[in-house]
């Protein structure tokens, strides 16, 4: 298994948000991550990604103990992650933005993804366009774009995106979609957090269903009725 977390708890000082997540991702799979606003999606993310200190064993890499490193750790790892609104650096171009994510480790990690500028710019072709214009000049689209695509310059083994259709429109959110069999082409497994179920559930190999800081369902995407998921989303 590529990466697992087995009995996962986080926490905000006294506030606990997640409760033993025992989750899974093989190589070459895509795990969507679903739910309602509040039911620890994003924190699952972050606490993969580094952001959120645990314990050694509740997160494995390979096998090995990964809980409790820290996010430069986990980066040089493969792990990368897309962060919910972009968290683009406003001052840097398009360019810039995306030179910035392969400067790492493991850009050299997973030389079978080989993403550079210009294979970036082939799956988001409007970004060559502006390569040198501004973040803070684009549509949240656009942004969106780029976001993924500094992400995908470190070529991680594991991609980490969080909440990457918020707020975009329909036409936008399907071009983005659209790139996800080209990223697992390049050989990147994905996790995917998600509030559009119905876009997730069409890329997704498996999924889970969080509910206030637990899994309240897991299944692969094809077993999973409509009746099934709302139960799980809603507590119903």
């Amino acid at each position: 298994m590529l990466l697992e977390t087995r009995k996962l708890n986080a926490f905000y000082g006294d506030f606990q948000a997640l409760f033993d997540i025992d989750t899974q991702l093989a190589e070459g799979e895509t795990v969507a991550i679903i739910g309602a606003n509040g039911a620890g999606k994003s924190t699952y993310l972050k606490s993969i990604a580094g952001l959120i200190p645990g314990s050694a064993e509740s997160i494995l890499v390979d096998g090995k103990p990964a809980g409790n490193l820290a996010t430069p750790a986990m980066v040089n790892l493969g792990v990368s992650l897309v962060p919910e609104g972009r968290r683009l650096f406003p001052s840097l171009t398009v360019e810039e933005n995306l030179l910035i994510g392969g400067d790492s480790p493991s850009a050299r990690r997973n030389p079978r993804a080989g993403w550079t500028v210009d294979k970036v710019f082939e799956l988001f072709p409007v970004l060559r366009e502006l390569r040198a214009r501004p973040s803070t000049t684009l549509s949240g689209g656009q942004q969106q774009m780029v976001a993924i695509g500094r992400g995908l310059m470190s070529n991680p083994r594991v991609l980490l995106c969080d909440e990457i259709s918020l707020g975009l429109a329909p036409i936008v959110i399907r071009d983005i979609y659209r790139a996800v069999p080209q990223i697992k082409a390049s050989g990147i497994s994905l996790i995917l957090v998600e509030q559009d179920v119905v876009q997730a559930m069409a890329v997704a190999d498996r999924v889970y269903c969080f509910q206030e800081g637990r899994l309240s369902l897991s299944g692969r995407a094809s077993d999973l009725t409509r009746e099934q998921i709302h139960a799980a989303y809603f507590g119903t």
